[in-house]
C-alpha cells in the first residue's frame, strides 16, 4: 500500500497494542486502514495513509510492551555467591533485549529499514521517554538516517491524537536519563542489600514467610525499605503508648431553641486533684455569662484538579480499593478513552483546557446531568474556575473525564465506582465553594471558659455533586452578649488517652508523597511489594501491620544507628532524579554520588550485621542446618584468588569458630589462608592495601583474645592477608593458625594432602625452581644440625657451647640470627615443644635468663614490630628482610613472595619470629 509516489514512510511505535490500535483508528479515521501481523502475533502493524502538516505520509502504527530493553549484571555476577555483594556497586552492567522481547525487536528492525521518519506514542512520562529511547536505539541501529519526533498526547479522544500528530516534538533525553540513573541506583543496591539480607539470615533463622522457605527472598529496595518505615514506626508508636486517664468538665444547656453543648476551654487535665478543686469552684457558683457571640460567614473549598497520589487516596478511602488495584482499573479506563492519562503529579490546568467541553459532555448522564446542565448556567452562578494545586509535571493535566459514559457492558463495579470519581470529583474542581454560617458562643463559668459552636450550610453547591464529602454541623440556640444562666448539666468526667491508628493505605500514601518516596506512577508498586514479600499485612480496614519479619528487618537496622529505613536517603535520590530530569545534574554525577552513599551504608551495615542477627533473634528460631549453608551469609570478600584467577578469596569460619580465607571455587580450587587461632572476631573493610598484589586486597579488622597474645600486641589490629602484614605475621607463628590449635594441639606437616598435590601440578619448585621435590621439602630449604627447616635462612644453626632449659633442663644450642635488625646476634633456644625458652647470648650477661629473658624479648619484639609495620603496611620492608609470607592450603605463597614453612614445631615458631622482630 502507498500513500502517493512522493509520501514519507513513517514508523510509529506505541508502548501497548491497545494503544497502537486506538491511535491508528483516530487517525485513519477507519478509512484505508490496513492490519498486518508482526513477528510477534501480540504486536500487529496498522497501515493507512495520513497527512502531517502538508505532507502526505503513509503510516505504520505498531507496538512494544512496557520496556524492550533490560539493565542486568553481567553473567559472572548474576550468580549470588559468585561475587562479595559489596562489588555490586561497581560491578558492570549490561543492557539486553529479552527473549521474549526478541520478535518485538526483529518487527522494529525490519520496519524501521524501510521509512524515513520514527514517531514516538509512548507514554508522556519520564518511563514513557526511556521506553521511546529503547526503541530510538533499536531502529537507528538499522537505520541510522532515520528522522526523530515525538508525540504528546494526554487521552486517547480524537482531539489529543490529531494534535499530537501534527505538533511532533524532539524527544526529551534527560528524562529518558532520569530513568536510566533510577534504574541503575535501584538494580545496585536492590542485588547488594537483597544477597546481603537473604545469606546472612533465611538458613540461620526458621522463617515462616508463607512460602518455600529455603526459596525465601529478603529483599531490600531503596523505596520499598523507607515505605516499610513508615508502617513500622507507627505499628511502634502503638505499641509503646501507655494509656494515661485525664479528667474533663462537660456543660450543657437545654433551652426552648434546642440543647447547646458547651467544651471546656482547657480540653482536659492529667491532674485530678486539680480537676477536682476546679469543678468544685463550677459547682459553687454555676450561674454561666456569655462574654463572646461571634457570627460568621465560613467557606467550604472543592478540591483541586486530581492527580494520581489524590486518586488512589480517595479510591482508598471511598471505596478501600488498593492503590495498585487502583492504578490497574484507572489504566483500562484510558486505554478505551474514557479518562485522560492517569499517571500525572500535575493538579492545575492549563489555562489552553477547554473545561466548558469536557462538562458538556456530562450534560446526558442519568445521575450528575442535572448538576453539568447547571454549572454551563450562568444564571445558575456556581461555575468557577479550578484552584492551582502547585503541582505541574508538564507532561500531563489533572487526570478528568475524557470521554462520557453512563456504565459499560465489560465494566466491573469498580470501573463504575472510579469513573464516577473522576467525573465527580471534576464537576466539583469546577464549582463555587460551600457556604455556611457559623455562631460560636463562650460563657465564663466561675472563671472557667467553655465554647459551642453551630453550622448551617446555606449554599451546598460543590457538595451537590460531591457525594464523598460532607459538611457536618448543627443548629444551636440563639445567646446574646451578657446573658445569664444555668447549665442544664455541669459534669466531671473522665477518659484515657489512645495510641494513633495504624496507617491507612491513604495515609502511607500521604507519608510517602510528603517524604518524596518513589513516583505517582510507582508508589502503589512499593506498597504491593511489602505485601508480596511478607513484610507487612494489610487488614479490611486498609490499615497496615508489619510482620515478624518486617519489624525484624527494621528493628537491625535501627539498632545499628543508621537510617536505612528512614525516607531521606531516597528522598535525596529522588531530588537528584528530578533535577537529572530537568537537565540540571548529569546522570553520571547522579550515579556517582547517589553509589558511594549507599555503598559505604552497606559497608558499615555489614560490619553491624550482628545486630540484624540479634533483631532476627527475637522474632524467630536459629535454624539447625549444616554449618556448611551457614557459611554462606558470612563470607565477605578479601581477594581475587591467585590460584584459579576466577573465583574470590572470602572470609569464613570453620565449625570451629576458626577464621580463614578460602577461594570460593571451592572444591575446585583449595586455596585457603589460615588465620590466627587467637581471632575472636574478624570482618572486612572498605580499607584496600597500598603494597599487595593482585588487588585489590581489602583490610580486616581484626580481634584478638587477650590471654591468647603476648602482653604488648593490640588486642584490635586492621590486618592485611597479602603478606605485607608484619604483626599478623608474628601472631599466626606465635599462636598459631586456627587449622593447627584446633586439632588436637600439634602442628601437621605441610607434606600431606592437597599441598603436595597441588606443588606437583604447578612443576617446578618455588624456592629453588627445579623439579622432583615440593616447596615444603626442598633442600635450599635446610640448614644446620637435625635438619630444622628455617624461614627464609633467618636463623642459622652453630657448633658452639650449650646452655641448659631453665623448664626442661635439656641443653639449648647457640644460634646466630641472620635477621636485618639482628644479623650476628647469638641467642640460644629449646627445642621442645612443651616450652618455649628463648634468650639472646648477651642478656645472659645481665642475668635476663629464662621465662624471664623469654618475655623480655618478647615485649621489646612486639615494640619494634609496631613500630615499623604501620597496622599492617609499614613493615613490607622488615617482611621482605625476612623473606617471609603467608601460605595457602596449595603450599603456594600468597603473595607470590617466600613461604611459610609448616614443618616447624611451635617452639621454633617462637624462637623465630623473636628473632626476627628483634
Amino acid at each position: 500500500m502507498s500513500g502517493g509516489r512522493n509520501s514519507i514512510r513513517v514508523l510509529n511505535v506505541a508502548e501497548k497494542p491497545s494503544v497502537a490500535k486506538s491511535v491508528a483508528t483516530i487517525l485513519s479515521g477507519n478509512q484505508g486502514l490496513r492490519v498486518r501481523d508482526g513477528r510477534s502475533r501480540y504486536n500487529r502493524i496498522f497501515e493507512f495513509p495520513y497527512t502531517i502538516n502538508g505532507q502526505s505520509t503513509n503510516m505504520l502504527v505498531t507496538s512494544v510492551t512496557g520496556h524492550l530493553i533490560e539493565l542486568e549484571f553481567e553473567d559472572r555476577f548474576r550468580k549470588w555467591h559468585s561475587c562479595d555483594p559489596a562489588q555490586l556497586f561497581q560491578a558492570p552492567v549490561r543492557k539486553f533485549v529479552p527473549s521474549d522481547k526478541l520478535d518485538i525487536k526483529k518487527t522494529l528492525e525490519e520496519e524501521a529499514r524501510r521509512c524515513q521518519w520514527l514517531v514516538l506514542w509512548l507514554d508522556c512520562d519520564r518511563e514513557g521517554e526511556n521506553i521511546a529511547f529503547e526503541v530510538v536505539q533499536v531502529c537507528t541501529a538499522v537505520n541510522p538516517h532515520l528522522t526523530i519526533r515525538r508525540a504528546h498526547f494526554s487521552a486517547l479522544i480524537d482531539r489529543d491524537i490529531h494534535e499530537a500528530a501534527q505538533n511532533l516534538v524532539p524527544p526529551n533525553k534527560f528524562f529518558a536519563d532520569a530513568v536510566d540513573a533510577r534504574q541503575e541506583i535501584d538494580l545496585r543496591i536492590g542485588a547488594s542489600f537483597t544477597r546481603f539480607q537473604t545469606m546472612l539470615l533465611r538458613d540461620a533463622f526458621v522463617i515462616d514467610a508463607g512460602n518455600d522457605e529455603r526459596n525465601l527472598v529478603l529483599s531490600y529496595g531503596p523505596c520499598q525499605f523507607p515505605t516499610l518505615g513508615f508502617v513500622v514506626e507507627r505499628y511502634w508508636e502503638v505499641q509503646s503508648h501507655e494509656p494515661e486517664e485525664f479528667w474533663v468538665i462537660n456543660c450543657s444547656h437545654k433551652s426552648d431553641e434546642g440543647i447547646s453543648t458547651f467544651n471546656w476551654m482547657r480540653g482536659h487535665l492529667f491532674d485530678y486533684t486539680c480537676t477536682v478543686v476546679i469543678y468544685e469552684m463550677c459547682v459553687q457558683e454555676p450561674t454561666a455569662t456569655v462574654t463572646n457571640v461571634r457570627k460568621q460567614e465560613k467557606l467550604k473549598y472543592p478540591p483541586h484538579p486530581l492527580n494520581t497520589i489524590e486518586l488512589e487516596k480517595r479510591a482508598s478511602r471511598y471505596f478501600r480499593m488498593s492503590s495498585e488495584h487502583t492504578m490497574k482499573v484507572a489504566e483500562d479506563l484510558y486505554q478505551a478513552g474514557f479518562i485522560s492519562y492517569p499517571r500525572t503529579e500535575t493538579d492545575s490546568f492549563s489555562q489552553r483546557t477547554n473545561l466548558h467541553a469536557i462538562v458538556e459532555e456530562q450534560q446526558g448522564h442519568p445521575v450528575w446531568g442535572s448538576y453539568a446542565q447547571r454549572l454551563l448556567d450562568p444564571g445558575a452562578g456556581i461555575w468557577r474556575n479550578p484552584s492551582n494545586g502547585g503541582h505541574d509535571d508538564k507532561a500531563h493535566p489533572p487526570i478528568h473525564p475524557t470521554k462520557f459514559s453512563a456504565g459499560e457492558r465489560s465494566w466491573s463495579q469498580d470501573h463504575l465506582r472510579l469513573y464516577e470519581l473522576v467525573v465527580r470529583h471534576f464537576l466539583a474542581c469546577v464549582s463555587q465553594p460551600a457556604v455556611g454560617a457559623e455562631t460560636t458562643v463562650d460563657i465564663d463559668i466561675a472563671g472557667e471558659l467553655f465554647s459551642a459552636s453551630g453550622r448551617v450550610i446555606l449554599a451546598k453547591n460543590y457538595l451537590d455533586v460531591y457525594c464523598f464529602e460532607s459538611w457536618g454541623g448543627s443548629l444551636i440556640p440563639s445567646y446574646v452578649l451578657g446573658q445569664q444562666f444555668v447549665p442544664t448539666s455541669l459534669t466531671l468526667d473522665s477518659g484515657v488517652t489512645r495510641p494513633p491508628p495504624l496507617l491507612s493505605e491513604a495515609d502511607l500514601l500521604s507519608c510517602m508523597d510528603k517524604e518524596g518516596i518513589g513516583t505517582d506512577a510507582t508508589m502503589h508498586d512499593h506498597i504491593k511489594k511489602l505485601l508480596d514479600r511478607f513484610y507487612a499485612t494489610k487488614d479490611a480496614n486498609t490499615r497496615f501491620s508489619p510482620t515478624n519479619l518486617g519489624e525484624a528487618l527494621v528493628m537491625g537496622y535501627d539498632d545499628m544507628g543508621y537510617q536505612l529505613w528512614k525516607p531521606y536517603l531516597r528522598a535525596v535520590m529522588e531530588r537528584d532524579m528530578k533535577a537529572v530530569s530537568e537537565g540540571a545534574k548529569s546522570k553520571d554525577e547522579v550515579l556517582e554520588t547517589c553509589l558511594h552513599q549507599m555503598k559505604s551504608c552497606f559497608l558499615d551495615a555489614r560490619l553491624n550485621k550482628v545486630k540484624l542477627l540479634q533483631a532476627m533473634e527475637i522474632f524467630f528460631e536459629r535454624s539447625n542446618r549444616p554449618a556448611g549453608e551457614e557459611q554462606h551469609t558470612s563470607r565477605e570478600v578479601i581477594r581475587p584468588c591467585g590460584l584459579c584467577q576466577e573465583s574470590n578469596m572470602v572470609l569464613k569460619q570453620n565449625r570451629d569458630g576458626n577464621f580463614m580465607v578460602g577461594c570460593l571455587g571451592y572444591p575446585q580450587c583449595r586455596n585457603v589462608v589460615w588465620l590466627p587461632g587467637s581471632v575472636s572476631e574478624a570482618a572486612v573493610t572498605t580499607n584496600i592495601c597500598n603494597s599487595c598484589t593482585p588487588g585489590p586486597v581489602y583490610l580486616i579488622q581484626f580481634k584478638f583474645r587477650r590471654l591468647e597474645i603476648p602482653p604488648d600486641y593490640n588486642a584490635s589490629h586492621l590486618g592485611c592477608i597479602g603478606g605485607c602484614d608484619e604483626i599478623l605475621r608474628q601472631l599466626i607463628e606465635i599462636c598459631g593458625t586456627g587449622n593447627r590449635t584446633s586439632a588436637r594441639g600439634r602442628v601437621p606437616t605441610a607434606s600431606s594432602g592437597s599441598a603436595q598435590q597441588s606443588n606437583s601440578r604447578q612443576g617446578a619448585c618455588i624456592y629453588c625452581h627445579q623439579g622432583g621435590h615440593s616447596s615444603t621439602d626442598c633442600p635450599s630449604q635446610f640448614s644446620g644440625h637435625q635438619g630444622a627447616r628455617s624461614r627464609g635462612r633467618n636463623v642459622q644453626q652453630s657448633d658452639e657451647s650449650t646452655i641448659s632449659c631453665d623448664i626442661c633442663g635439656a641443653p639449648c644450642a647457640l644460634r646466630t640470627a641472620n635477621t636485618a635488625n639482628n644479623r650476628g646476634r647469638k641467642f640460644y633456644s629449646c627445642q621442645s615443644q612443651e616450652c618455649n625458652f628463648f634468650v639472646w647470648e648477651d642478656s645472659l650477661n645481665n642475668g635476663s635468663v629464662g621465662r624471664s629473658g623469654q618475655r623480655s624479648t618478647m615485649r621489646a619484639s612486639a615494640s619494634n614490630s609496631r613500630q615499623g609495620s604501620g597496622r599492617g603496611r609499614g613493615g613490607r620492608g622488615a617482611a621482605r628482610g625476612a623473606g617471609v609470607t603467608f601460605v595457602s592450603a596449595t603450599g603456594d605463597p600468597v603473595s607470590g613472595r617466600r613461604i611459610l614453612s609448616n614443618g616447624l614445631t611451635r617452639s621454633a615458631w617462637n624462637f623465630s619470629v623473636l628473632a626476627v622482630a628483634s
